[in-house]
């Protein structure tokens, strides 16, 4: 593997719990990762550990099969190869766009090194714009020449510390995807860092989900949705409520005429102990002809959809998301059934 994390683990100094906690996970070469989890959950700490930023106490890691950081073992961060993207892409205000992207191979022949340059900003696609500031450029043209300047000196690791968290939110959306393109496109091993789950599952080949400096799944961006292995991705990944089930007599009175198209669709039958089971909101259709019925009684206009949560005889609330022509008002009574392709649930 290109780059392997083994049993991580990070303090502050002065506390002796883990910021990051035995984490283990691996990027093939040409792959693009991406660590994602709230505020304060130990994944721009970890990057920082890899970029060579913080020591560790305990694991290793590993770049390109050497060891990089351990307890016994600390290789300066300018000696690993390794790019960096920050949030603030921390240009030069005062050099023009090329002189950005050349600062760190300022040491090379100065054919070599204007071929370099011209050859990144034609990838990023800002080869027109070498001579302009840094002022003169827009928020997505700045973070191409911040991923430019970390890519000219032929990194073997790129990381990227919420680079698009300063950009509105459909300027992130289509950099995410350009990014990956430019990424795909010059073979780069990439980890990046973020909050947001759209974010996250544009860009990478594998993504992790961490909490409490935890890395609770690193998998794809498919099977953290479909295949959660613990509540907390199950939650974060994707809108829905939890439904705590005894037995099928508790299925049948929370869930009413909905258990039956529940569990013909997805299980057979409740395990002996009981099951949570996870209704997300795709999983719950409008339909005005449906014999179950749910109270709206709290919507959220989405553009194109309404977040409807609802309320089921029994008292039971769920969410449901609705094409936004469907625009009932809250206290309606409105059909609804359940397609469940593929059941997410967890022991009790």
């Amino acid at each position: 593997m290109h780059l392997e994390l083994s049993h991580v683990q990070l303090t502050y100094p002065g506390n002796d719990k883990p910021v990051v906690d035995n984490v283990s996970l691996t990027l093939a070469a040409g792959e693009l990762g991406v660590l994602m989890g709230p505020s304060g959950c130990g994944k721009t700490t970890l990057i920082r550990a890899v970029a060579g930023l913080e020591p560790l106490i305990g694991g290793h890691i590993r770049i390109g099969g050497e060891v990089v950081s351990s307890e016994q073992v600390h290789v300066p961060p300018q000696q690993r190869r390794v790019g960096m993207v920050f949030q603030d892409y921390a240009l030069f205000p005062h050099l023009n766009v090329a002189k950005n992207v050349a600062f760190g191979i300022h040491h090379w022949p100065h054919a070599e090194r204007s071929a370099r340059v011209q050859e990144v900003l034609a990838l990023v696609q800002l080869g027109d714009l070498a001579q302009r500031m840094p002022h003169e450029l827009s928020g997505g043209q700045q973070q191409r020449v911040a991923v430019a300047r970390a890519m000219a000196a032929k990194p073997q690791l790129l990381l990227l510390d919420e680079p698009f968290s300063n950009l509105d939110t459909d300027l992130r959306e289509r950099l995410a995807h350009d990014l990956r393109g430019i990424l795909k496109l010059a073979n780069a091993t990439a980890l990046f860092v973020t909050h947001d789950q759209l974010e996250a599952f544009s860009v990478g080949d594998r993504v992790g989900v961490m909490n409490l400096g935890q890395l609770h799944q690193w998998d794809s961006a498919y099977d953290l949705y479909h295949h959660p292995t613990t509540r907390f991705v199950a939650n974060f990944t994707g809108q829905g409520v939890f439904v705590d089930l005894a037995n099928a007599a508790e299925a049948a009175r929370s869930l009413g005429d909905l258990q039956g198209q529940v569990f013909t669709q997805a299980v057979d039958h409740i395990p002996e102990g009981g099951m949570v089971l996870l209704l997300r909101a795709d999983d719950i259709v409008h339909d005005d002809d449906a014999p179950t019925k749910a109270c709206i009684e709290c919507k959220v206009f989405r553009g194109s959809t309404f977040l409807y949560t609802l309320r089921l005889p029994s008292g039971l609330r769920i969410k449901a998301l609705v094409p936004s022509h469907h625009n009932h008002h809250v206290g309606e009574w409105i059909g609804i059934k359940a397609e469940v392709d593929h059941l997410v649930s967890f022991s009790r």
